[in-house]
This record gives structure tokens, sequence and C-alpha cells, in this order.
């Protein structure tokens, strides 16, 4: 990967990385193929981590790096009570990252949560150098538990949806649509 590539994808949306052009929303969460589309994610300019990731994927293709989603369960060390009750509980189960292919091999990127979403909540914002996996953080900026990966699952080049559908509706339900005005 050359430098002006990494540059794109660490700064490419008017100056701001994925991670910060897109606030994080966990109430964008969605069950409908439309929401994940790249161009709405940019065109709304937030997101949960899925549409996150897609929109990085396909930043990163577009450039001409070979890009893919990747899950995990995650455990939220820090998840608020009102989401702990909707998700009864505060493991996650379709956490979506991204990974690029550089340098011969594959790696991890989480644009999840945005600088200021990360400042409010005592956690380390996630950076991206371009050759380091960067995760969400396992523990938060006073030493807390943040962020454990429960399980990892296999990669995917195109969106999963059925597979999201099928855990994230048991909390949230089947009909639940992005919530554009919250």
């Amino acid at each position: 990967l050359t430098c002006p590539a990494t540059s794109y994808l660490s700064t490419g949306l008017f100056g701001q990385p994925v991670r910060d052009y897109i606030a994080y929303n966990v109430f964008m969460i969605s069950m409908f193929l439309d929401d994940f589309k790249a161009s709405a994610t940019l065109k709304r300019r937030k997101g949960y981590c899925v549409q996150k990731a897609v929109l990085l994927v396909a930043l990163g293709r577009v450039v001409g790096i070979p890009s893919r989603l990747a899950f995990a369960a995650i455990r939220n060390h820090k998840l608020p009570g009102h989401l702990y009750k909707i998700t009864r509980g505060n493991v996650l189960p379709r956490h979506g990252y991204t990974q690029f292919f550089l340098d011969g091999r594959w790696v991890s990127v989480a644009p999840t949560f945005d600088y200021a979403i990360s400042q409010q909540i005592s956690v380390p914002a996630v950076e991206f150098d371009g050759v380091h996996d960067a995760s969400l953080p396992e523990i938060d900026c006073n030493g807390n538990p943040f962020i454990e990966y429960v399980e990892k699952f296999g990669p995917c080049t195109d969106l999963p949806l059925d597979w999201i559908v099928e855990a994230t509706s048991k909390a949230w339900g089947s009909d639940k649509r992005a919530w554009l005005d919250k």
C-alpha cells in the first residue's frame, strides 16, 4: 500500500476518516438492505458499525485495495443501561468492521466510534496507521474493561444481511429501520 492510498482511507472524506465523518449512532440499526448502502450512509452522515464498515469497504475498493467485511460478537462492558435492556445483555452479536489486504495480509479496521463519541465515553479513539490492526479497544481511558471480542466470524465479500437480521432482530424487531431523525 502506498502512502497516498493510506492517507485517502484515513482522511478520505473531506479531510476526515470515515470514523469521524460518519457519526456513530446505534439507532441506525436496520433490517433493510437500502439502509446499508454506502451511498446512503455517506448521505446521512451517521450509521452504526456495520453501515460504517460497508462504507469503508466501498472506499477501499474504489481506490483499488482489496477490501471485505468482517464480523464478531463483542461484549461491551460500558453499554448504557437503556441499550442493555434492548439487547438483553451486553453481548452484541454482529459487530461489523472492515479488512484491507495490505502488504500481503488482511488488516482489520473498526471505524465504529467517532472521535467525539470516544471522548464522551472516555475510550481511546481507534487509529488506523495502514499497517496494524485497528480494533476496538479492550480498555477505556481509565483502565476499565471496554470491548471484549467474544467470537470472530469468517469474513464476507458482501453484506450478509439475512445473517445479521437473524441475530439483531431478536432485540430490535424484524421491521426496525434506521431512525433518521434521532
